[in-house]
């Protein structure tokens, strides 16, 4: 069964291990969250003048729009304003910054009856892992403007422990670097780069989906399934995602149990400290870079 906390009070231990077992944890915006999506909100404004960022998307041409995303992501992930505040979030959260990595924060936009290809693809059930992410990631999300249910995620819990038939033994992610993240901005009408996906159908009741206001933050474990709802809202979702590990998990082998997933390779060298961005020693990433059969 998988449990929905609110604003626990848990330590960051206790949280891995539940989080390791399949329960979500949302917590209330914190003081860098909100600056952090006021900031996202910043970029997304000038970005998109003079029309609104939820609303440009009734205003502008496909390519247009996709040009837009093409400069604003960027310059949002790779902004050093991002990494600090990041540090603040772990830190407002309890999570000890010495042993937490990350992975760079990124900016989601998924429009409504608009596009769904490259910068604005919306997920098909899935699990990070399946995408070559360690089995002791935890992914951290908040919106940046208002939500709904019909544009935030869906969660499959039943599919925690059951696995499913997918194609991630096809998926290797440094071909993916090689071949497909570079070319994000050239699919524009239609999604042509293969990733992993389920090959049987899924049950998608019971579902669970989290509304937050703007900066409030959702929590689970890279090996939870889950779907990008359709957006049916008329506006486009705004979203910020990044992903963790504890140190320590990663050196012990801690995480969630693998139940489906076949791909190879790691995304462990994308983490970076957040004390001081230092990436997780060689040795360490290696043992978990598993190369093709």
């Amino acid at each position: 069964m998988t449990v929905v906390y609110f604003d626990s009070p848990m330590s960051d231990d206790e949280r891995r291990a539940r989080l390791f077992a399949g329960d979500l944890f949302v917590y209330s915006p914190t003081a860098h969250s909100q600056e952090l999506c006021a900031f996202a909100r910043e970029l997304a404004v000038e970005a998109f003048a003079p029309y609104p960022p939820p609303t440009a998307q009734h205003h502008m041409d496909h390519q247009s729009y996709v040009d837009v995303l093409a400069r604003l992501k960027p310059a949002f992930i790779n902004h050093p304003r991002c990494k600090e505040l990041l540090r603040g979030i772990f830190e407002d959260l309890g999570a000890d910054p010495e042993q937490t990595y990350f992975d760079v924060p990124r900016l989601r936009t998924m429009t409504s009856d608009y596009l769904n290809a490259g910068l604005t693809l919306q997920f098909q059930p899935h699990r990070d892992t399946w995408f070559s992410a360690p089995f002791a990631q935890l992914n951290w999300w908040m919106p940046v403007y208002s939500v709904v249910e019909s544009n935030v995620m869906g969660f499959h819990p039943r599919y925690f422990a059951e696995g499913l038939r997918n194609s991630s033994g096809d998926y290797n992610y440094a071909r993916w670097l090689a071949t497909g993240r570079a070319t994000a901005a050239q699919n524009v009408e239609m999604e042509t780069r293969e990733q992993p996906e389920a090959q049987e159908e899924v049950q998608r009741e019971p579902e669970i989906r989290v509304i937050t206001p703007p900066g409030g933050i959702l929590l689970f474990c890279g090996a939870q399934l889950h779907t990008t709802v359709p957006n049916t809202s008329g506006r486009t979702r705004f979203s910020i995602d990044f992903r963790t590990v504890n140190r320590r998990d990663v050196e012990q082998g801690h995480g969630a149990r693998n139940v489906d997933s076949h791909c190879t390779g790691t995304t462990l060298g994308d983490f970076l400290r957040s004390t001081d961005l230092e990436q997780l020693p060689p040795e360490l990433i290696a043992a978990y870079d598993t190369v093709p059969a």
